[in-house]
């Protein structure tokens, strides 16, 4: 029998905390037995909101954590100061190896943060990016870095699309992930210094089954399985991509319900259309993990439900599994490293 993976989850993070931690908490449980959730925050909070859930008991434990960071504090000093807050009591964990992975809807900036000095880059991973799923007309599609590093040079751009092939390849199943590069043209010399300097590199590099540059309005395409991109272009890109689908729902919603012969056909196409905008929702398939850290650390949206933390525990799982850190350590530290890969 396998062990369990061990997750930490911060249930004081978000627009929602505690309710929606705790809940995805003890839905998780229900979907799967290979997990052993860590419930890290204010004691009392935990277990007023666990009154009347049934769980198994022996596969929950509640940290205690008597501070918690607000989102407008300053990510690096709240890190420092508030050594007893959920974050950073999770992320020690990380790193004590204590648990395998750790969630948070709380603060970005203290989340990107704290990955980085507590828990660590592997050895020779220059910087870890934060890589979300995006929803395409093919499937889905890797979008890194979305957040973490806004000032990349052309070697981590490099070194991201390495990590997300081999997650495209070994979370999503798909054999030679096609890699492009985010940018305003799909010529070759298009784009800022950044781009141009990256281009070549990415040609070069063996390592990956880059197919070119790729613009923004063919992502939801499918145009490649992984879009690398520095963390300012590609948040810019992820914020966009989810307010239009967000306004786009609305839009649909709104037509549907304009009139009575509408809502007739609404009724009619009720079953297709929910099915169809499921496979759109980000939500389904988790956070956004940093890649290239010591220990997995995934990042949920601040307003996050239970629904997406519940599918970031299963992510946890697979990518726990699939001994991604190891893989990525071998595929890309030891190697940059110069050593012999086992």
């Amino acid at each position: 029998m396998q062990d369990l993976v061990r997750i930490a989850i911060d249930a004081m993070g978000g627009d929602n905390a505690p309710a929606e931690p705790v809940k995805a908490a003890v839905e998780a449980l229900e979907k799967t037995d290979r997990a052993h959730i860590f419930l890290v925050g204010r004691e009392n909070d935990i277990r007023e909101n666990l009154k009347g859930l049934a769980f198994d008991e022996s596969r929950l434990t509640i940290v205690p954590a008597t501070e918690m960071i607000e989102m407008a504090e300053h990510p690096v000093n709240a890190i420092r100061k508030k050594k007893d807050s959920s974050i950073v009591l999770a992320l020690r964990m990380i790193r004590n190896k204590e648990a395998d992975a750790f969630i948070s809807a709380g603060s970005t900036g203290a989340v990107l943060a704290g990955g980085q000095l507590l828990v660590g880059r592997l050895p020779g991973v220059e910087r870890a990016p934060l890589a979300p799923l995006l929803p395409t007309l093919k499937g889905v599609s890797l979008l890194i870095d979305c957040g973490a590093n806004v000032d990349a040079r052309p070697n981590h751009l490099v070194q991201f699309a390495k990590m997300g092939s081999l997650y495209m390849r070994d979370m999503m199943g798909i054999e030679n992930p096609t890699v492009g590069l985010l940018n305003i043209g799909v010529e070759e010399e298009k784009g800022n210094a950044l781009s141009k300097e990256t281009y070549p590199l990415l040609k070069a590099c063996p390592d990956i089954n880059f197919i070119g540059n790729v613009e923004s309005r063919e992502i939801p395409h499918g145009a490649a399985d992984v879009i690398v991109t520095d963390a300012f272009a590609g948040n810019v890109a992820l914020k966009l991509y989810e307010g239009t689908a967000s306004a786009f729902l609305k839009m649909i919603k709104g037509a549907m319900m304009s009139n009575f012969k509408s809502k007739m056909g609404a009724l009619l196409v009720k079953d297709s259309l929910k099915k169809t905008l499921k496979t759109l929702d980000a939500t389904e398939y988790g956070g956004a993990p940093m890649l290239g850290l010591n220990g997995l650390v995934v990042k949920a949206h601040g307003n996050a439900t239970h629904k997406e933390l519940c599918n970031a525990v299963l992510q946890c799982v697979s990518f726990t599994d699939a001994r991604l850190t190891e893989k990525i350590k071998n595929s890309i530290s030891l190697k940059e490293n110069g050593e012999e890969q086992e």
